[in-house]
């Protein structure tokens, strides 16, 4: 059965107190288990790669997730402490905030709704798919071996639809309300450490950026604003012989269509690092600080940014940050790196078998997910600690020259240290012949050949 090298193993042994051991030894199981199987990360896929397939009592395999005492949150601390320590010791923590949607069908998954697919949908083609709704909160941050930002997810919830509440006959808990939750709990974890959440414009809401900025320790917020939004200078000073509530808001200032179509506006030119997967693109910058406002709903002082292309090949796009005296480059940088938070969620379907679990408990489906997505993290870790001691070998190809390691690289390379040549004996006869053990010569067979 393939176990982890003894250089790797401290990172998975970090989560063994999480378990009691019998419990742990299981879990242990299904961890490497997950790193291996190819296609569908089911609890009978994982038991098959290891070897696994006669187990008898496989049904306590099932129960690591249905049924065994341990806290996912807590595993989550210890996730986000082992990616700071590798990868952001010190300064804000710059985190990528965003929902994504499960492809699930079956009556007896509670959490289950009716959404938008945002990959099949379009601005003119309206696309719906039942499935489950996570929100994820990642980790970005660079990678040095990867030679740029990886979204790295550590937190992760089940946020269900309004008709699973209302089936509940309770209040229902809107996205906003559980990134307000999420971002709460990361701040009680590290209080020493200035919060930097980049979203995008799903959580452009007045409640919660005015939330955010007004508390004691404020999290910066960068994320999209309307182009019409309505923008206001800060109310002037109340005199003492007002009579009447105070002023919320001062004058009206125009609008950011009307900034971006005036000849008066004054642009300064910008190359920005990894625009979409572009080395270098040429930009046109400008910005100013306001106060959003709309009726009801509290004021938020901001800062705002226009970013648009001299040659006119992507629209005009407005950014908005709760932190007044940050640099407009350094905005538009951070809101960039929040396409990684993409990038992690095609991955993690593409290579972890994201929507091609079976479970129907809810405790099963509420934890599954969120550890597959955190196995990405665990993974990077992983490979971080083998590319130190040198480069990380790229898989190349005729057709595909590919400069930087991939996510895909990564989990070749874990994949690789797990089926180690250590565990082959050479020939006394012939050196240049290696003997496999029966085992794993059935486990390799069976992982190439039912391959998806």
């Amino acid at each position: 059965m393939p176990t982890m090298p003894a250089e790797l193993a401290s990172i998975i042994l970090a989560f063994c107190p999480l378990f009691s051991g019998r419990v742990w030894k299981r879990a242990h199981v299904l961890l490497i288990g997950a790193i291996l199987a190819p296609g569908k990360r089911t609890v009978t896929s994982a038991l098959r790669i290891m070897g696994l397939g006669d187990e008898q009592h496989f049904q306590n395999y099932h129960r690591v997730l249905n049924r065994a005492a341990w806290n996912c949150r807590q595993a989550s601390l210890i996730l986000l402490r082992l990616l700071l320590d590798t990868f952001a010791p010190s300064g804000p923590l710059v985190l990528g905030l965003d929902d994504t949607i499960e492809r699930r069908w079956g009556g007896k998954i509670q959490g289950r709704g009716i959404y938008r697919d945002p990959v099949r949908s379009s601005d003119s083609h309206f696309v719906k798919t039942s499935g489950l709704r996570w929100l994820s909160l990642m980790l970005l941050a660079e990678i040095p071996w990867a030679g740029r930002v990886w979204a790295l997810p550590f937190l992760t919830v089940l946020a269900p639809s309004e008709r699973y509440w209302q089936q509940q006959r309770r209040n229902p808990k809107l996205l906003t309300d559980w990134a307000r939750q999420l971002l709460l709990q990361v701040q009680r974890w590290f209080p020493s450490r200035a919060l930097v959440v980049v979203a995008d414009g799903a959580f452009s809401s007045l409640q919660l950026l005015s939330d955010w900025a007004t508390r004691r320790r404020p999290i910066t917020c960068v994320t999209r604003l309307r182009l019409d939004a309505r923008l206001f200078r800060p109310a002037p000073p109340r005199k003492k012989e007002t009579i009447g509530r105070p002023r919320v808001v001062g004058t009206r200032l125009p609008s950011l269509l009307q900034t971006l179509n005036c000849p008066d506006t004054v642009w300064q030119a910008a190359n920005v690092r990894n625009w979409y997967g572009q080395a270098q693109c040429p930009v046109e910058i400008t910005s100013g600080t306001a106060v959003w406002y709309h009726t009801g709903l509290p004021p938020v002082p901001i800062r705002w940014v226009l970013v648009r292309d001299p040659k006119g090949k992507f629209e005009t796009r407005a950014l908005l940050c709760t932190q007044l005296d940050q640099n407009p480059g350094q905005i538009l940088q951070w809101f960039l790196w929040r396409w990684q938070v993409e990038v992690t969620f095609q991955e993690v379907r593409a290579h972890l078998g994201v929507e091609t679990q079976r479970q129907w408990s809810p405790l099963a489906i509420a934890r599954t997910t969120p550890v597959l997505l955190g196995l990405f993290s665990i993974i990077t870790l992983l490979t971080h600690r083998l590319a130190r001691a040198g480069e990380l070998p790229v898989r190349q190809a005729a057709w595909y020259r590919k400069t930087l390691p991939t996510f895909s690289d990564a989990i070749a390379l874990i994949r690789e240290q797990l089926w180690h040549p250590s565990t082959f004996f050479t020939s006394h006869l012939h050196h240049h012949v290696i003997k496999v053990p029966r085992l794993l010569l059935s486990c390799l067979y069976q992982a190439a050949c039912y391959a998806a």
